[in-house]
């Protein structure tokens, strides 16, 4: 499921010109943090069209999505440091 960020209010050129720039100074998708999902969603909620609000449904989606990714971001950076411990006690033995 994909779910497209489209800018509608006043300030939305400004606010697409910054995010693209600041996109293209970053390395990739590895790259993006929780901050830069908070940026994303208040952007998203400040220039939706208040005749049609984004559905709630969607938003618990991003919600649980950006969830989802961060605990495995946090279990990804903690299995690295368990493997790079075991390597060093390993290479003691060798």
């Amino acid at each position: 499921m994909t779910t497209a960020i489209t800018n509608t209010g006043v300030g939305a050129a400004s606010a697409s010109a910054a995010t693209s720039a600041k996109a293209a100074t970053k390395s990739g998708w590895g790259s993006l943090g929780a901050g830069d999902f908070l940026k994303l969603l208040t952007a998203q909620l400040q220039n939706q069209d208040p005749t049609q609000p984004t559905d709630n449904i969607q938003m618990v989606t991003q919600l649980a999505q950006f969830s989802s990714l961060s605990n495995s971001t946090e279990m990804s950076a903690t299995l690295k440091t368990i493997s790079d411990q075991l390597a060093a006690l390993n290479s003691k033995f060798d």
